[in-house]
């Protein structure tokens, strides 16, 4: 639940500022204290600055606190229109966090300069505090606290009273929600119900592909991961939404494993302990679904969840089976923990026979990822230079940011079989993200396709404006990627 916002087109006062308990105070860029006449509490910045040995400028990069004399406390950031988003959102992260330790029912935020710099700062600090002052999931016997109730924001007033902001911040926030369940509370026919009763909740068209009927279709992919499950609970979910003055068809695609223990070729428990979290592609995918909808974006959507769990069990695949896909590509096993892509090809290729105009796919698919770029960015592959152009633009603009990997035809050649027509992978490990993308090509017909490997759904200490280590990364990334696309 996001807190209720309150706001004032006029400027954060002395007296506004003594009323309060906690306080963000978002400063433009500027050198000196004497260019900030008129901003209250100044006088305690100015002292805590020298006691510090710390110039103004220093809090473009770091934020200060300071207790004011009637026991308010105040953290101060500078957002510098040089730095980039992601930089910016850093900063107001952290002041933010400065305040939110104290577990404050209200935050003040009190936004200064031109009018143009104090919109910018009033959206990026109430996206913020949206997404930061809500509580995720916890199972202690002693919570950590109650959720931030109020948001009171000082300098600008937005038409729309920051919908856009605060529509993002719930696709973030049940992004993560979903994504820090525990298994036992969060397994594919549970995932199911939860995604059913919201589509219920919101008017979306709902569709599941349970296994027994995947069967019938001959998605011999998805039930090679799906049939090592004792419950045979695993579906690949479709919701829609439809825009009546829609023009473009987007289909959104996510992948869902509640839980991978990697089948056969077993995980080790370091590598096994937080799979519950292999789910968070759908996550993400039904994020940005929520989002658009609440925004009431002009488009066609779909949003396809590829949900089940990679167990070990006498049913699991095994290396060296030969299984066949919907769209009849024969593959040929070579590695159980590469289940990702073989739910996800099924998924894809269902979704291209509706001939979106765009396909966007999410997955925490490829450890080669993480050694390929960390925690804080995440890869993204494309049909068309044009979308892998538009794509590092919205990370650009959002924070989220991603980095553009190739995918040339003659990496097919690590993927030729001797019995099949593709393998599903090499032993080598040797650039496998981009391996699983030649690999998930195939199954992506005609339709211009984008593909996010989720290096960044985990980044400890938090990234961004997000400070969980679980990020939502990617719900901003594909609203703002909509936002674009539809001009």
């Amino acid at each position: 639940m996001l807190a209720r916002l309150e706001q004032n087109a006029t400027l954060l006062s002395e007296s506004d500022l003594d009323r309060a308990k906690h306080a963000l105070i978002v400063l433009p860029k500027a050198a000196s204290l004497e260019t900030l006449r008129g901003v209250p509490g100044v006088a305690a910045l100015s002292a805590a600055l020298a006691r510090r040995k710390k110039k103004l400028p220093d809090l473009a990069k770091a934020p200060l606190a300071t207790d004011l004399a009637r026991g308010a406390l105040v953290s101060w950031v500078m957002l510098d229109p040089a730095r980039s988003v992601f930089e910016r959102q850093t900063v107001l992260r952290k002041g933010l966090q400065l305040l939110l330790s104290e577990r404050p029912e209200e935050i003040v935020i009190g936004v200064f300069g031109p009018a143009a710099r104090r919109r910018h700062a009033a959206e990026l600090a109430a996206y913020a505090a949206w997404v930061n002052g809500a509580r995720l999931p916890e199972r202690k016997r002693k919570p950590a606290g109650p959720a931030l109730q109020s948001v009171r924001v000082f300098g600008h007033r937005a038409r729309d009273a920051y919908a856009w902001q605060r529509a993002v911040a719930e696709g973030n926030l049940l992004c993560r929600e979903l994504t820090v369940l525990p298994p036992n509370e969060l397994t594919p026919g549970i995932y199911r119900r939860r995604v059913r009763e919201i589509a219920r909740q919101h008017g979306w068209r709902h569709e599941e592909y349970d296994v027994k009927r995947l069967r019938k279709m001959g998605a011999g992919a998805f039930i090679a991961v799906a049939q090592g499950s004792a419950e045979e609970d695993a579906a690949i979910v479709r919701l829609g939404y439809r825009h009546p003055r829609a023009g473009k068809s987007v289909a959104l695609v996510g992948k869902g494993i509640c839980f991978d223990t990697g089948g056969h070729n077993l995980k080790p428990a370091r590598y096994m302990h937080g799979m519950h979290k292999d789910m968070n592609g759908s996550a993400v995918a039904l994020g940005i679904f929520l989002a658009a909808a609440e925004m009431k974006l002009p488009v066609r959507l779909d949003c396809w969840m590829a949900i089940a769990r990679n167990d070990i069990s006498p049913r699991a695949y095994h290396q060296n089976e030969v299984v066949t896909a919907l769209n009849g590509t024969t593959i040929e096993i070579v590695h159980t923990d590469a289940e990702g892509r073989m739910v996800l090809a099924d998924t894809l290729a269902l979704a291209a026979r509706a001939k979106p105009d765009l396909m966007v796919d999410f997955a925490t698919l490829t450890g080669s990822m993480h050694v390929a770029v960390g925690e804080r960015y995440s890869g993204v592959f494309a049909t068309r230079e044009s979308l892998l152009r538009r794509a590092i633009a919205a990370g650009t603009a959002t924070g989220e940011r991603v980095c553009g990997f190739p995918m040339d035809e003659d990496y097919d050649e690590a993927l030729e079989s001797d019995i099949a027509d593709v393998k599903q992978c090499t032993l080598d490990g040797e650039a496998d993200h981009i391996l699983a993308t030649r690999f998930l090509r195939r199954f992506t017909g005609d339709t211009p396709w984008l593909h996010m490997d989720l290096a960044s759904a985990k980044c400890k200490g938090g990234l961004g404006a997000v400070a969980t280590d679980i990020t939502g990364f990617g719900v901003a990334w594909g609203v703002e990627y909509l936002r674009a696309m539809l001009g």
